[in-house]
């Protein structure tokens, strides 16, 4: 990864224009600040691991929560074949990356008919959900 890429995760990472000041002129240029101030990241582990039509499944629940109007940014992924490291998880199969202005965002998503659609259509599909909630520090 070069040095632009790894400062632009870095603040993505701390979730604020915070850091851009301590950016190279190439990465501030890249990164658009998210002014959200809360981080909702969740990790899935399929039942069925191996299955494409099921990650894919769930992908394509995972791209409904976009219509929940709380939601500033939504990201979804699955591991990167980087480098192996210790400190490296890449056990689960698909997450979802999501920015809220405030924690009561975060709760309005989570009571939103699209979530809990997303919820039923898709719970019979993993085995195990891990979430990260975070706070943004100014």
């Amino acid at each position: 990864m070069d040095a632009g890429r790894r400062e632009l995760m870095a603040m993505m990472a701390i979730g604020g224009a915070g850091m851009v000041g301590a950016m190279s002129g190439e990465a501030q240029a890249a990164a658009a600040p998210v002014p959200a101030k809360v981080v909702h990241h969740v990790f899935f582990w399929l039942k069925n691991p191996a299955s494409t039509a099921d990650r894919d499944r769930l992908i394509a629940g995972l791209r409904t929560l976009a219509a929940i109007p709380v939601i500033r940014a939504l990201h979804i992924g699955v591991p990167a074949d980087t480098e192996a490291r210790d400190v490296v998880d890449g056990s689960y199969q698909v997450s979802e990356l999501m920015f809220f202005d405030t924690v009561a965002d975060q709760k309005a998503y989570q009571d939103h008919p699209i979530h809990r659609q997303f919820v039923t259509d898709c719970e019979p599909l993993w085995r195990k959900v891990t979430v990260y909630d975070t706070l943004r520090v100014d």
